[in-house]
């Protein structure tokens, strides 16, 4: 049955009443491609993960939702909105979604790694960004919406929705446990080695090109960020508990996987 099929017969059973608004607005992002996979969804995990009939784990692609609470711990602000906000997406669109999969089709969990569509061609991930639910995320090689999303998200951002309706974003120096964060600093030093390109906040925190993405990023603006005010967002980890830490060496470090992650503020 093609799209236009099931957003007939979606429409008919009643279950396309959606703001025409929020369609629009997400098909300007990021537009449906043609040659989507067509997916039943058996149930939405979180704000970012959905669980499909065929048994399938798929982890949208670009987004980043906050976490819900599991052994014991409270959920994350946000986290119950941005899983109701999916589902009422995925109801929205009968419970059939269209699946376009990365470059690289799977994450080291086993799931499926994917930009989810409606059956009408809105792209799920730009309309939660949109809707200030969750954020935007560039891990290479599956970049190819990073453009359209960061726009979708900083409608989210000028607008003061969810989760900008009080700025996230940590100064490098309040930084006190791994996970995902949007971080803001002056950059105090930049280095090339063999380990790849290191970009040093204020002593507190190291951002990481590996060497095999050295390529994706242009050397040249990276060095001249040294004195410059930046942002950078991507998951945090402790370096200390590697013991890789040398005296003096932040012992935070965020690997940079896209120049999407990295923007200067001045």
């Amino acid at each position: 049955m093609g799209f236009s099929s099931l957003l007939k017969k979606a429409s008919l059973a009643g279950a396309f009443f959606v703001s025409a608004i929020w369609l629009s607005g997400a098909q300007a992002f990021c537009p449906a491609p043609a040659g989507l996979t067509r997916v039943t969804v058996q149930r939405v995990v979180d704000g970012d993960t959905l669980r499909l009939s065929d048994g399938r784990s798929v982890r949208m692609i670009g987004l980043n939702t906050p976490e819900l609470g599991k052994q014991g711990r409270s959920d994350e602000p946000f986290a119950l909105a941005a899983r109701q906000r999916l589902q009422s997406l995925v109801d929205d669109s009968g419970g059939r979604v269209g699946l376009r999969l990365g470059k690289q089709a799977k994450d080291h969990y086993g799931r499926t790694l994917a930009h989810i569509y409606s059956v009408s061609g809105a792209n799920f991930e730009a309309q939660m960004l949109a809707d200030g639910l969750g954020f935007q995320v560039a891990v290479a090689p599956n970049v190819d919406l990073a453009t359209c999303q960061q726009a979708a998200e900083s409608t989210a951002r000028r607008a003061g929705l969810g989760l900008w309706r009080k700025s996230p974003v940590l100064k490098a120096e309040q930084i006190q446990r791994s996970g995902f964060a949007v971080i803001s600093g002056r950059v105090s030093k930049v280095q090339r080695n063999r380990g790849g390109i290191w970009i040093e906040l204020q002593g507190a925190l190291v951002l990481r090109v590996a060497p095999n993405l050295v390529g994706q990023f242009d050397n040249a603006r990276l060095q001249a960020l040294k004195g410059q005010q930046i942002e950078a967002r991507g998951w945090i980890v402790d370096r200390s508990r590697r013991g890789g830490v040398k005296p003096g060496q932040p012992c935070w470090l965020l690997p940079l996987t896209d120049p999407a992650m990295l923007q200067s503020t001045h």
